[in-house]
This record gives C-alpha cells, structure tokens and sequence, in this order.
C-alpha cells in the first residue's frame, strides 16, 4: 500500500513540477519574469496566512523565530533564487524542455554531496544510474539547443545557476533536526516569496499587472499546478524517499517538459530527444532497482539478529525513507553496507 502511494506521489510529483516551465512560458508572453512571479506568490502568500490563522493554529505552536527563519531561507533559496533563473532563462529565449533539461543535471550535484553532508552516501550502481541520467540530459539539452537561434549563450547558464540554488535550499532542509509541518513551511516560503518577487517588481517598475487575459490563466496554472502540486509534493516526496530518490525524479522532468512544451508550444522534438526520455527512464528504473537489490541483500546477511527498519524495506518502486534526516541515514546506511 505505501509503495502504491509512493508511486502515485511520484508521478503526480513530475506532471506538476514539470508543469512550472510550461507555465512559465505562459506567462513570459504577456508580462517580465519579475510581474508574473510577484502575481504567483502575493495573493497565493495572503490565502496561506488567512488559512494558517484560522484553521491551522496547531500546527504553528512551538515554531520559534529561529525555525521561522530558517524556513525563510529555504523559501528564498528553493523558491525566489530557483524560479528566477528560470523565468528569466525562458524570458531570454531559452525553450522551456532545455531550461528542465539543465535543471535535470541536479541530481548528480546532489548525489555527489549527499555523502559528505547527509551521510546518504550514493551505490556503485545508484552512481551508474545517475551518470545514465545525465548523459540522457545532454542528449536532449543538445537537440534542443541546435534547433533554437538567436539566445545567447549564457543564457543556459542562468538555469544551471537555480539548479544549484534548489539543491543547497535541499540540503538545509535535509539537515534539519527539527521537522516542520508541511503547511507551516509552505506558508512561510510563499510569504517570502511574495515579498522578494513584490520588492523587486516596484524596484524595477513593473508590478502593475498587464491587462491580457493569459496572463491570470499562466498565474492560474503556476498557482495551482506548480506551487501546490508541485512545490508542494517536492517536500513531501522528499522527506518519503529521502534526496536520492527524489533527485532521481528530476531526471523525468526535462523529457516530460520536451513532450509538453513540443505538444503546447511547437518546440522542437525529434529523434534525439525521443532517445534522450528513454536514456532518462532507463536512468530511473536503474537507481530504483539497485536500492531495492542493496536492502534485499542487507536482509539477507547472517548475523543480524534485528532485521532492517521499516523505512529501509525494500519496495517494487523504491524504499521509502522516513523525514527524518537520522533516519535517512540509517536507512543509507543499510542500503550500503
């Protein structure tokens, strides 16, 4: 039953997530990467803060200025820092699947720091699949890049600089002692981004909202699609699945975004990109089976006379590890030895 759910969580997890760079690109048609993101989060922050005083109070007792802030410091850095790089990249001409293709390179950043940061240390075979992941990236990144004229180049750099921006706003959650409910830390992310997209908006002149109609169906869409779906399963997905599991799901976002922006927009979609999602798809069963493999042998061994915590049992799509970042690494750790 629980690896059903994770499954479900997962693949609604992509859908939604991937649905940010397409709404993006909704949105860069009528208004600056600054106007549309002010308009996402400030009547978005408003609802969260009415709900959270009127329905959810339990939840904010006991949260001290302290987690506040550090909420608050997540929120800029998964929120303001990661879709401003990619709003503007989109703003700048870059297609929406190679802005999710560049972003798609964080799961070997983070695979690469989960050892020395989290004690989430990555498998030979876990490492493999990874690798697999990022060469069906650049299989993509490269179709994509070679069919679109006129961007500069360090246009791609700009969504490579929010990828890294997600994965420390990542790692500072995953080292947390102290957990925050959910709806708590989505209150507070949103509350700051509202005030560091409405900020830089009057700064540069531009938080009137245009007039065109798309622009509050693109708001719409990132409202709903992209910051309660998705934003909100990537937390919750991670403290599930743990950063592994969870950055291994980013790998499907750049073929999924490819195949909607080709259906919705026209980008470019040939042969190279098709082998691209098969290379990512590949990538994900290879990580998923090999930490399975690794908790069934751990399982297997004599002389354990305790057998491997719930949160490291094995499923058919992955071993779900509980939020907390201790028993993340107990669970790593029976992956591995």
């Amino acid at each position: 039953m629980r690896c059903g759910v994770n499954l479900l969580l997962s693949g609604a997890f992509v859908l939604c997530w991937s649905s940010g760079f397409i709404g993006a690109k909704l949105g860069a048609g009528s208004a600056g990467a600054v106007t549309v993101l002010m308009w996402r989060f400030l009547p978005l922050a408003a609802v969260l803060v009415v709900v959270a005083v009127a329905l959810d109070r339990a939840s904010w007792r006991g949260l001290t200025a302290r987690d506040a802030a550090r909420q608050a410091v997540i929120g800029a850095l998964s929120q303001s820092g990661y879709l401003l790089t990619v709003y503007y990249a989109i703003q700048l001409g870059v297609s929406s699947g190679t802005t999710a293709l560049i972003d798609g390179t964080q799961p070997l950043v983070a695979g690469a720091l989960a050892g020395p940061l989290l004690r989430q240390y990555v498998s030979g075979r876990q490492w493999l699949g990874l690798c697999l992941g990022l060469a069906g990236v650049v299989i993509v990144v490269t179709a994509d890049a070679s069919a679109v004229s006129g961007v500069v180049w360090w246009a791609y750099v700009v969504p490579f600089l929010g990828m890294l921006s997600l994965v420390a706003a990542t790692f500072l959650e995953s080292r947390s002692r102290r957990r925050v409910a959910p709806m708590v830390s989505l209150t507070v992310h949103c509350a700051t981004s509202a005030v560091v997209f409405s900020v830089l908006a009057l700064a540069a002149g531009s938080a009137a909202p245009p007039a065109e109609f798309s622009f509050w169906v693109a708001v719409g869409w990132l409202v709903v699609l992209s910051t309660l779906g998705g934003y909100g399963l990537y937390w919750l997905v991670l403290r599930r699945s743990g950063v592994t599991e969870v950055n291994t799901l980013m790998f499907l976002m750049a073929p999924v975004t490819a195949v909607w922006g080709a259906l919705m927009f026209g980008e470019p979609f040939g042969p190279r990109t098709a082998v691209g999602l098969l290379v990512g798809l590949a990538a994900v069963v290879v990580v998923r089976r090999s930490r399975a493999r690794g908790s069934r042998a751990q399982a297997g061994k004599p002389g354990r006379a305790m057998p491997a915590p719930d949160h490291a049992r094995p499923c058919p799509v992955g071993a779900a590890e509980s939020a907390s970042p201790h028993r993340a690494s107990v669970a790593a750790s029976w992956e591995e030895k």
